[in-house]
């Protein structure tokens, strides 16, 4: 890993996963901000300006879909790994349709998670499609 740090948005109305991202990432040297809905999210996004978003598809109010629709008007969409319990088909081409990087079905594993995390900020920004769970 470089010595720059990366921040990490992650938004999710899951208290005890935003902790526990939250703890894991920092752990790998991220600075992490979170988000309980989108309306909270697309506020972090601007003051941030985050290397990447993770996002629950299922939130109330503002869900992950519509608030993705807003990150791609701001050109932001490309760095969202969408976050969903129920693998829904529809949902997932919905998020690569408006140009989300990836989609992880929970629970997931944090090592694999963790893993595209660093492809993402590090990699060569290849699509990836990883089902973890």
């Amino acid at each position: 890993m470089s010595n720059i740090t990366h921040t990490v948005l992650v938004v999710d109305d899951q208290p005890g996963i935003r902790r526990l991202l939250m703890e894991v990432l920092t752990e790998e040297g991220y600075v992490v901000h979170t988000a309980a809905n989108g309306y909270e999210g697309l506020q972090k996004v601007k003051e941030v300006n985050p290397a990447l978003i993770l996002m629950d598809m299922k939130m109330p109010g503002m869900d992950g879909i519509e608030t993705l629709r807003e990150l791609k008007r701001l050109n932001q969409a490309n760095k969202v790994i969408m976050m969903t319990a129920y693998g829904e088909l529809e949902l997932v081409n919905t998020a690569k349709e408006l140009g989300a990087y990836a989609y992880i079905t929970k629970p997931f594993d944090i090592i694999d998670l963790c893993s595209m995390i660093s492809t993402l900020i590090f990699g060569s920004g290849k699509e990836c499609e990883l089902k973890i769970g």
